[in-house]
């Protein structure tokens, strides 16, 4: 701490250069700050709204049911295998939708709080991670009309179902794990803000969505399919839920090695980035 001419002590903060080591105790005493961007952005979300809350049940309603019309109108055999094709599907847009939403939201949280960027020193983390609160919110929410599908059809799950948790932690990951790559980038270009939709819509048709894993079995292509994170992870919700699903195995590990990967390159990079974004938002 150099000492100025009058005998006063100045303190320089400097933006240390080169990857930084991840310090996650920081963003802990942040952890109020983490809860209120939740909070908001909840607010937000439903205010003024007709239907409020119920915009978490009705999306994932309305295509679980046009893909089960498409499929009936066509006379073609339905892509579930021996599940039932309603409750199997809900199951895997609800978890899609999880997914989707934590992507999107993290994707475009940065540029949408520029102003609090600017302004107020916290670990820039918290922002992306507020996403999650307010993603889960809506995924309980039609959880609870899964678990009403489920006993209406006499589906109840076995004892796998206490492995679920385990799977809405890895779609989260997913999820986060490609956010904090869009996130960071969309502060630079933000043509990103343009691509995060067409990165949801297009990953929707290339995972296991309205379809099993089955049909792809024994293609040549089906190594490079199983790149995709949450190809593992929509197996494993629906064998967690349903007794005669098959076991995801090396799906499940090969989802869990990739989110990983992206995970830890997308935490160091928006890391090695964030002392640029106050500049550039």
């Amino acid at each position: 701490m150099p000492v100025s001419p009058t005998g006063r002590s100045t303190l320089r903060l400097e933006a240390r250069k080169g990857w930084q080591a991840l310090n996650f105790r920081e963003v802990w005493r942040y952890r109020e700050l983490l809860g209120f961007l939740a909070a908001r952005d909840i607010k937000v979300r439903y205010k003024q709204t007709a239907l409020g809350i119920l915009w978490a049940i009705v999306p994932p309603l309305m295509l679980t049911f046009s893909y089960d019309a498409i499929f009936t109108l066509v006379g073609s055999k339905k892509p579930s295998g021996a599940l039932n094709y309603q409750a199997s599907t809900f199951t895997a847009v609800m978890a899609w939708g999880l997914f989707a939403s934590v992507l999107s939201q993290s994707g475009n949280s940065l540029v949408a709080n520029t102003n609090l960027i600017s302004k107020v020193y916290f670990p820039r983390l918290i922002i992306p991670l507020s996403t999650v609160l307010t993603a889960l919110v809506d995924f309980f929410i039609a959880a609870g009309v899964l678990a009403t599908m489920l006993w209406w059809k006499g589906l109840l799950p076995g004892v796998q179902v206490f492995f679920l948790p385990g799977f809405i932690l890895l779609a989260i990951l997913a999820a986060l794990s490609a956010g904090l790559w869009l996130s960071a980038l969309n502060v630079r270009y933000r043509d990103i803000k343009y691509v995060i939709p067409l990165v949801t819509q297009v990953g929707m048709l290339a995972s296991p969505v309205i379809y099993s894993t089955e049909v792809i079995r024994g293609k040549w292509w089906e190594p490079i399919y199983m790149l995709n994170p949450m190809a593992g992870v929509l197996e494993g919700f629906r064998w967690a839920l349903f007794h005669n699903a098959p076991a995801p195995r090396w799906t499940l590990a090969l989802s869990v090695v990739m989110t990983l990967v992206l995970l830890i390159g997308g935490l160091f990079y928006f890391k090695r980035t964030e002392k640029s974004f106050a500049d550039l938002a």
